[in-house]
């Protein structure tokens, strides 16, 4: 069997390599050359991705038998448009489109009362005329919005570009500053964050590991960690209920997901969801390690028609950690030293040299160049403690 992979970065290396373990054949597309997934696959085709009728008739000559899907950002959607126009299981294009724009999918879960906030579009700082009305019905009370809130791009992100504003003349003057894009305003919802890793198989939806996030101060909120919740805890049960409910309105059929989450004091809130597994060596690793689940792994079994579980037997008491440190360092250890220490590590990937100035955290591109580690203990507040001792360690 054949199947193709749309977005080749190293995030698509995992589940290349699955794909080869079974015997799958894999064509990889991606508008760079140099693009390493484009190494690791059977076939490479340098496409514009972002070129729905190009993707389509570059994958329609190699007549696969579905996609994979991999970390991606905004061009999700080509996925869907080609699985829509081959006929492939697996996401459609009004699907995809939900899951990357962030106004249209506010809309519609709205309809359903599962997102209870005020969100409105905005444009680029080239829409001026817009963008002042809008401010002026902020200021004068003719559009209702609860201040805080976060002013963010439509399409896609990383914690690229956001502001958050107290007021409607913070507002005002942040909608000057936009620029290149669209955007929307959006109600900051108080709460602890979370992610989840998911699968939905013939519509039917799985809960694979719920995640609680350790993030940096608003407005980025990019997330430095990452605690494995149990499955026995009640916010577990209340995060699955409600996601069931959020598959079921989105029509999501067939597909792998990841989902941002508020803990907020009226039950979950879902931030945003997309339908492919989570970057940031999460799905290839932390879930994985967590749960025994590889998602990457299972769906490839489900569409070979071979035996497949979304279930975990059970979850491990696990943290992943970035290195989120400031300063200069002076040293940097290995990970036999800290196993010497007593640290119970699981993994440790490290890219940080001596001498290195680290610079604060502001999004992903400044932090996940520098490698994690994985924690196994008792509870969160122990992980943390040991967390700590790690990244002291760089600076004795």
């Amino acid at each position: 069997m054949k199947a193709v992979i749309i977005g080749a970065s190293a995030e698509a290396l995992h589940t290349i390599e699955k794909a080869h373990a079974y015997g799958l054949s894999i064509t990889a597309l991606d508008g760079n050359p140099k693009a390493e997934g484009l190494g690791a696959a059977d076939k490479a085709l340098v496409v514009d991705i972002s070129d729905e009728n190009a993707a389509i008739e570059a994958v329609k000559r190699e007549r696969p038998d579905f996609v994979l899907t991999v970390p991606i950002g905004r061009y999700l959607t080509t996925i869907g448009a080609v699985n829509d126009a081959l006929k492939l299981p697996g996401i459609s294009k009004e699907t995809a489109v939900l899951c990357t724009d962030k106004y249209k999918f506010h809309q519609k879960l709205q309809e359903r009362n599962l997102r209870n906030c005020h969100c409105y579009g905005a444009g680029s700082q080239s829409d001026e005329t817009r963008n002042e009305e809008l401010a002026e019905n902020f200021l004068s009370g003719r559009l209702p919005l609860n201040f805080p809130v976060i002013l963010k791009p439509r399409f896609g992100s990383g914690s690229r570009g956001i502001h958050m504003a107290s007021d409607a003349e913070e507002l005002k003057r942040a909608l000057k500053a936009v620029e290149g894009e669209s955007y929307v305003i959006e109600e900051c919802i108080p709460g602890e964050e979370y992610g989840v890793d998911g699968a939905v198989i013939q519509g039917q939806f799985h809960m694979i590991l719920l995640r609680k996030k350790e993030n940096t101060p608003p407005p980025a909120r990019q997330a430095v960690g990452y605690f494995s919740i149990l499955p026995q805890d009640m916010y577990w049960q209340q995060v699955y209920i409600y996601m069931k409910k959020i598959v079921e309105c989105l029509e999501l059929t067939e597909c792998l997901l990841h989902a941002d989450m508020i803990r907020g004091v009226e039950g979950p809130f879902v931030i945003e969801l997309s339908a492919r597994p989570s970057g940031h060596n999460l799905h290839n690793l932390f879930t994985p390690l967590c749960t025994g689940i590889d998602m990457a792994e299972e769906y490839i079994r489900y569409r070979l028609g071979q035996p497949y579980s979304f279930t975990p037997a059970c979850t491990k008491q696990m943290m992943i950690h970035y290195f989120d440190m400031e300063g200069s360092v002076t040293r940097v250890p290995d990970a036999e030293q800290l196993k010497a220490k007593g640290i119970p590590l699981i993994c440790w990937n490290c890219n940080i040299k001596e001498g290195e100035e680290l610079t604060p955290v502001s999004d992903g591109h400044s932090l996940m160049g520098r490698g994690y580690f994985i924690l196994e203990g008792s509870n969160q507040a122990a992980l943390l403690m040991q967390a700590e001792k790690i990244k002291r360690l760089f600076f004795l």
